[in-house]
């Protein structure tokens, strides 16, 4: 019986094989044709994305923000693939513009980023740019921006959203307001690290050595302090210093003004009732009294 039985399973087996569609074979080889396109596909779409990454972070090793023309920005921030997040300031800092803002805002800009350079957080997930009016015309009309300067996160999938521009006009542009709204963005923390400046040290030494001289030389008079006239005026000064908004441009670091980069008009009083600019307070400083 098992001698008998072993041929017939051959024959069924044969049986079976005649019977596959012929049609069958094409398919499967155009399937595995598909299976090794797609797998080089996503092989270079890796070495792409390493090539980029790799040159985004040489060019920060050199410096904390790197500069973008037209080409540079369509290659690195808009075509895919991408798997970090660009913040990118759009700005007018050549001298023919005359754009004061946009010095001050790349102050801030330029201290963000060099906190985030070298500080031990330091990764191949953020990275900072900018782009240059004169130099990527064809980038603010494409994003038809008419403004500077301005602040946008390009996020590494997906296109950006209005969260995604930076309120400049009712927060200021505070190097640790950005490095709040990036935090918001791309849960990346970055601690401001401040470049010293002793001006405000030496201020105080010149005022204290300025009231001490003055106790000094009236050391044998000192009815002066309890002037309650006297008194009253310093107080009256930091009322209306209060009063115009000082310590509000203190805490937000608005701009001192804006000036229109299309027809140069200067605006001195913000348009919105949640900012100010800083020549406000000076108006209503030199007004009040």
């Amino acid at each position: 019986m098992g001698a008998r039985g072993a041929p017939s399973r051959r024959r069924q087996a044969g049986r079976r094989l005649r019977y596959l569609p012929t049609g069958s074979f094409p398919f499967l080889l155009l399937l595995l044709l598909l299976c090794i396109q797609l797998g080089g596909g996503q092989k270079k779409k890796e070495n792409l994305l390493a090539e980029k990454v790799e040159q985004l972070m040489e060019w920060s090793s050199r410096r904390s923000i790197f500069r973008m023309n037209g080409d540079k920005f369509r290659k690195f921030i808009k075509a895919p693939p991408r798997n970090y997040s660009m913040i990118v300031m759009f700005t007018a800092l050549q001298p023919q513009r005359q754009c004061s803002v946009c010095r001050q805002a790349n102050e801030e800009y330029q201290i963000l980023a060099n906190s985030w350079r070298y500080s031990s957080a330091f990764c191949n997930k953020l990275f900072f740019s900018m782009v240059d009016y004169d130099e990527g015309t064809d980038v603010f009309q494409q994003l038809n921006m008419n403004s500077a300067p301005t602040f946008m996160h390009f996020p590494p999938k997906g296109r950006p959203k209005r969260a995604d521009t930076f309120d400049l006009q009712r927060i200021g542009f505070a190097a640790e307001q950005l490095a709040k709204w990036i935090a918001d963005r791309t849960d990346v923390h970055i601690r401001v690290f401040r470049p010293p400046n002793y001006s405000g040290t030496i201020a105080l030494a010149l005022l204290v050595s300025l009231v001490g001289g003055l106790l000094y030389l009236r050391r044998n008079n000192l009815e002066f302090i309890y002037n309650k006239t006297g008194w009253a005026m310093v107080s009256l000064c930091i009322v209306f210093a209060m009063t115009s908004g000082q310590m509000w441009n203190h805490i937000r670091g608005p701009p001192y003004a804006h000036k229109n980069p299309h027809n140069g008009q200067v605006s001195y009083i913000h348009g919105s009732s949640q900012a100010q600019f800083v020549a406000e307070s000076h108006i209503i400083l030199v007004l009040t009294p």
